[in-house]
């Protein structure tokens, strides 16, 4: 017979403890264990009882494969993230931080399937149903057919799903809030997220509906809730951006039938969000005239090339340990720039405060930044500009060298489309032939050097053994 036991789980990670204690062992996250209840001992199991499985039918790994049918939404960034629409079936995952637009997002989405004849159900676990129609109403989709719901007990919307004809789309808002009565602890919980999300997605698979649901996320920007979440479901989308700016970025982490380097871009308004065929010209849209630390960036998001500007600023330091801040970018891969900058280029920066800032609040994930990231320091230490309209690309390796990048020819076209006239890459990148660009390759990080500093010896300082 099942014993009934007491465990502890932790909210941050997932992992099990026996006992309570201030501090999880496994992730090391402080006050996130959480008291639970679990059975133990003979039949304890999901199925209470042991039976005996029926043999299934082996197939071939070389048979036919027919292509995923798939639900246009309408909205050209979500079919691009998603690698084409909504897949029969499937379950997405969207986090993103508080109030940066995701319910917003998905109303707008629910609205044009709805009108385009598509059953479209939204469940709302957070808002009650009037409040749900008052931002509709701000949004001006509140003549669409979606069919609203706010309920947060899994068997009564499943139940209600199963009633009527099976929609198309189902949107849970949010995953967080929703809780199962096979599970005897508050909603939220790890024990909580995980039974409802695995019903949610077993609807979704048995009817063939589309379910969206949303996460909340940490503080680390992590979508809160035990990670076998994200392994269960088939893409998990991340909807990014700065309460400053007013553009939002959503990124594709996870997708089982499409790519997961894509991003889609929109642009707040009172309206709600408006898609953005061209990022570049956004992300671009708010530089001045030509200052020192500023570099353009050429950078690819899957198949699509991203133009977007880098800034730094390097002042002497104060303190004894100078400050590293960065914003849009990985901390450590500045280090190692820094470093090499300083071991093979002789520009000392190791008493100097140094500030890094991808504009517009847009994050860079890629290697290839690190020629721009590298050019905007140099030219903010010697306070002089850098050339105008010219683009930066290449990845820096730890001996100084430049090593080239993939997709050269799409970042060149879309640098010569939006008015650049030149472009500085490592030399050895796949064949260009830009004619509206001046092409500028170069082999290590210190020629690059070498060519900001001529005009402004003075300003840079020099390392006495390298004598650059």
């Amino acid at each position: 017979m099942a014993k009934t036991r007491i465990e502890f789980v932790c909210q941050n990670c997932g992992t099990t403890h026996p006992r309570w204690s201030g501090r999880c062992d496994s992730c090391g996250e402080w006050n996130s264990l959480v008291e639970e209840t679990g059975a133990t001992g003979v039949a304890s199991g999901p199925g209470r009882a042991l039976k005996k499985g029926r043999v299934m039918k082996l197939e071939a790994l070389d048979g036919e494969a027919d292509e995923a049918p798939r639900i246009e939404t309408g909205v050209a960034e979500l079919d691009r993230v998603t690698g084409g629409g909504f897949v029969n079936g499937s379950a997405l995952l969207l986090g993103g931080d508080p109030g940066i637009g995701k319910s917003t997002l998905l109303i707008q989405v629910s609205a044009v399937l709805a009108k385009r004849g598509h059953g479209v159900v939204y469940v709302s676990g957070e808002e009650a149903v009037a409040q749900v129609r008052l931002r509709a109403q701000r949004l001006g989709v509140a003549g669409s057919p979606v069919q609203l719901i706010a309920e947060t007990n899994v068997e009564n919307i499943v139940s209600t799903l199963e009633a009527g004809t099976a929609p198309k789309l189902v949107v849970v808002d949010s995953i967080q809030t929703l809780w199962t009565d096979t599970i005897d602890s508050a909603p939220g919980t790890v024990s909580q997220v995980r039974s409802s999300a695995q019903a949610m997605i077993r609807y979704a698979k048995q009817s063939g509906a589309t379910v969206i649901l949303v996460g909340h996320v940490t503080k680390d920007g992590q979508i809160a809730g035990p990670r076998v979440v994200e392994h269960m479901v088939d893409a998990v989308l991340y909807f990014e951006g700065e309460g400053g700016h007013h553009f939002r970025i959503l990124r594709t982490v996870k997708n089982r039938f499409g790519p997961t380097d894509e991003i889609g871009v929109f642009e707040m308004s009172d309206a709600g969000l408006r898609e953005v065929a061209n990022p570049s010209e956004l992300f671009l849209g708010e530089r001045q005239g030509p200052a020192p630390g500023a570099a353009v960036f050429a950078g690819m998001e899957g198949k699509r090339p991203v133009l977007v500007e880098i800034e730094a600023l390097v002042a002497q330091s104060t303190l004894g340990t100078p400050r590293r801040a960065v914003v849009g970018w990985d901390s450590s891969r500045l280090a190692m720039v820094l470093a090499v900058l300083e071991a093979h280029c002789g520009v000392v920066l190791g008493g100097h405060d140094v500030y890094l800032n991808v504009a517009g609040g847009y994050r860079i994930s890629e290697p290839a930044a690190d020629l721009a990231v590298a050019a905007a320091l140099v030219s903010s230490l010697i306070n002089k500009p850098l050339p105008e309209n010219s683009v930066y690309f290449g990845e820096v390796s730890l001996s100084g060298h430049l090593r080239p990048v993939s997709q050269a020819t799409g970042r060149l076209k879309e640098a010569g489309k939006l008015g650049f006239e030149q472009a500085t890459f490592a030399k050895g990148s796949e064949s260009v032939n830009e004619p509206t660009l001046r092409l500028n390759t170069i082999t290590t990080l210190a020629d690059l050097v070498v060519e900001l500093a001529a005009g402004a010896p003075e300003s840079l300082q020099r390392d006495d053994d390298t004598g650059t």
